[in-house]
């Protein structure tokens, strides 16, 4: 079985500013990894390579296998329906109600009939605790309440792996827990490859199968949080010692 997504010697450069610089990262498929990383280091570029919203200058993005880098739109279209994507901000349509806002990507990629669409509008935000919110709009929301609506829209096509660019960030420490064990339970429930960015050391450890630590364009190490927590690496301790 291949890995769910194989990153092979990435460059991605954004005028002078050489973001990566030779990177390699392997996810197992159904684990939770996290991405640490210093502010500025690429981590949501990261993201947004395994996406396809960037492509790299040199370098292959293989998700189950198949490199997505030379794809065309239309394929690259066929390959993001397998990957949802919570945003840092959650993107959600201000205009739009929380029903239409996750009902958005099945109009846009299936042909399912609008009963489908509702069953399935109601089927996701059950699972991130949302029901009964349908007819409101992201501005009534909290912050942890768009999180988790967002959430619902980036698993309403079943996605096989999901990416959460910093999913904690703004939140107070009860929606911090909730956001933790929805990333958990999604997991379980839906069988998912899961890779999460962020700065939050304590849900790192709390959620992550395995971590891997972003340094000067390269993953400079990769554990379990109990081998990160007890490594040795100087690059490791510094970062550790910098955000406890």
């Amino acid at each position: 079985m291949p890995w769910a997504i194989e990153l092979r010697n990435l460059h991605k450069a954004f005028e002078e500013n050489q973001v990566l610089r030779g990177l390699d990262l392997s996810i197992e498929a159904g684990e939770i990894l996290t991405i640490l990383g210093g502010s500025g280091t690429g981590k949501s570029v990261l993201l947004k390579l395994i996406i396809g919203l960037l492509k790299p200058d040199a370098g292959e993005v293989l998700i189950e296998g198949e490199d997505i880098v030379p794809l065309r739109e239309r394929d690259l279209l066929q390959v993001r329906r397998k990957v949802g994507m919570l945003f840092q901000g959650s993107a959600l349509f201000d205009s739009l109600s929380v029903r239409e806002n996750v009902a958005f990507p099945l109009r846009e990629h299936t042909r399912m009939t609008e009963a489908e669409i509702q069953d399935r509008v109601e089927e996701v935000l059950a699972l991130v605790g949302m029901v009964g919110t349908e007819a409101k709009y992201p501005g009534e929301l909290s912050g942890g309440m768009r999180k988790r609506v967002g959430l619902a829209r980036a698993i309403a096509l079943a996605p096989r792996i999901v990416l959460y660019d910093e999913p904690t960030t703004g939140l107070d420490p009860r929606n911090v827990d909730k956001i933790n064990e929805l990333i958990t339970d999604l997991r379980s429930k839906l069988q998912v490859t899961s890779v999460v960015v962020t700065h939050d050391l304590q849900s790192t450890f709390k959620i992550s199968d395995r971590i891997a630590l972003l340094h000067e364009g390269r993953i400079a190490a990769t554990g379990t949080p109990m081998e990160i927590s007890q490594s040795g690496h100087v690059v490791v301790q510094e970062f550790l010692a910098g955000h406890l």
